[in-house]
């Protein structure tokens, strides 16, 4: 079957790693819509820090949608009408910042629309994300935490050998309970168990009666995994994590290389 979705990653993947969209990429995607593909941005990050990349690709048509927080939330663009939407209650957010208080490790929580620490010593990583998804970051203490947020991710932010330590510290329970992934060295995300990338994309395709065979997607790293299992297409970048690069289909040049512009000329516009 031909393709009639590509959903791609954004870091890693659709930028290169100095956070740039490319001009071959960006063609290569106004070509590929051109021919009748729907193009679906699928990030960990939240929508604040995905609307100048919407726009500069033009996807605000009413047809147009957007997966973040890692699959916890699908909305349309332009209306920002919801799809589907995920949270964490306020049981799970005492949960998770009890445990990165007993790992000794840097936590953040993201809303739709405020990043929250608790951490008096901010971590830098926190200052990183919050700088980099246009999210502004309060400091407030746990009890301030009020149960009336609709929390819809969790962090924990350290430095790579200290946040790998801790990693293996967690207690069986929590995978249990939450789908944990690790979306860059620094970042390992807490969401709710029904959420992956693979789980969004799934629903946003049968929302839109597209089949899983007429899925391409792209993407690098761990939180990556699940969308590349579940397409009919599974495309790693060639600065993909190992764990990406088995499970694909293909393997691209690295998003340094323009990637998602090699694999889309190769399979959707000359395939």
């Amino acid at each position: 079957m031909s393709i009639k979705l590509i959903a791609i990653d954004i870091d890693g993947t659709l930028l290169n790693s100095q956070h740039h969209l490319t001009n071959e990429v960006k063609e290569t995607l106004k070509k590929a819509e051109e021919k009748g593909v729907k193009i679906v941005l699928c990030t960990g990050r939240p929508l604040t820090g995905v609307q100048d990349l919407i726009a500069e690709l033009d996807l605000y048509s009413d047809n147009d949608y957007v997966v973040t927080y890692n699959g916890s939330l699908i909305q349309k663009t332009k209306t920002k009408e919801v799809v589907s939407k995920f949270e964490l209650s306020h049981e799970d957010y005492l949960a998770i910042d009890g445990l990165a208080r007993k790992l000794n490790i840097h936590l953040h929580t993201e809303t739709e629309d405020t990043m929250f620490t608790s951490n008096r010593d901010i971590s830098r990583y926190t200052v990183l994300e919050s700088h980099l998804v246009n999210m502004p970051l309060k400091y407030r203490t746990q009890e301030e935490m009020t149960e009336d947020l609709t929390i819809i991710k969790m962090m924990m932010i350290d430095e790579p050998e200290l946040l790998d330590q801790a990693i293996t510290l967690i207690p069986e329970e929590f995978y249990e309970r939450y789908t944990i992934v690790k979306s860059t060295p620094y970042f390992l995300e807490f969401l709710n168990k029904k959420v992956d990338k693979g789980a969004a994309i799934h629903l946003l395709a049968t929302h839109l009666g597209i089949e899983a065979s007429e899925v391409m997607a792209l993407g690098d790293n761990e939180n990556d995994l699940p969308m590349i299992q579940y397409a009919g297409l599974g495309i790693a970048m060639g600065n993909a994590t190992e764990n990406v690069k088995n499970a694909a289909s293909f393997i691209t040049t690295s998003n340094d290389e323009h990637g998602v512009a090699v694999a889309i000329e190769k399979f959707v516009l000359n395939g």
